[in-house]
């Protein structure tokens, strides 16, 4: 499960960094009673998600499976080689 690298990533991080402070601005607010502030929080969450989803567009997040075993094989071979 180590090598799997399931949220170590920058797009990971980020996403759930923003996330998180979303989280704690809507909690914030709607204790508050403070509707717009409650919103704007969960606005962050949104960004969060579109942030993480570019980043992981980006070559930023979790490598494809089969950039993987190119990867693990050395070297890249060209279509069609059957060697």
């Amino acid at each position: 499960m180590a090598d799997s690298s399931h949220g170590h990533t920058p797009a990971a991080w980020t996403g759930v960094i923003i996330a998180f402070i979303g989280f704690c601005v809507a909690g914030a607010f709607m204790v508050m009673g403070n509707v717009a502030g409650f919103w704007a929080g969960m606005a962050l969450l949104a960004i969060a998600a579109v942030v993480g989803g570019l980043m992981s567009a980006m070559g930023m997040g979790k490598p494809k499976r089969a950039e993987l075993q190119l990867k693990s094989t050395g070297a890249a071979r060209p279509a069609g080689s059957e060697a």
